[in-house]
């Protein structure tokens, strides 16, 4: 009887969370242009660190540093990644079927680029018009 005390159950050969993190309820991720190949290319410390802010977004929940983007439309987010140099990643997430990414690309200044904004605002245009056809 004692000895069944201290009987154990075989370790899971995955973590139990990793059932979680990768459920059917995460919300999909749709890449609008570039934007993927532009995460692609970061390196790999950004990179890692930005696929981590969008898997937290596609759970319901904030990325870890981010900043609102009303310049480019309303529910836009920006992801602050800070990783020896800056690097961000613009997406909206206020649609119930996907997180749609609009924009990636290394900040070089303390403003964001006019050329950024606009390209980030005509991908929000092409994701509002694809939800409504």
């Amino acid at each position: 009887m004692a000895g069944a005390l201290h009987w154990r159950q075989p370790m899971p050969t995955r973590p139990v969370i990793s059932e979680v993190i990768y459920s059917k309820a995460l919300k999909p991720v749709a890449w609008l242009g570039s934007s993927r190949d532009a995460v692609r290319g970061f390196p790999p410390p950004a990179r890692h660190s930005a696929g981590r802010a969008l898997l937290r977004v596609q759970q319901g929940l904030p990325p870890p540093d981010f900043k609102p983007m009303t310049s480019v439309g309303s529910g836009v987010i920006e992801i602050r990644v800070h990783a020896g140099r800056e690097f961000r990643v613009v997406y909206v997430a206020k649609y119930v079927e996907a997180v749609y990414v609009l924009h990636a690309f290394e900040k070089r200044t303390q403003r964001t680029r006019q050329g950024d904004i606009e390209l980030a605002r005509t991908r929000l245009r092409v994701a509002e018009r694809s939800r409504s056809a």
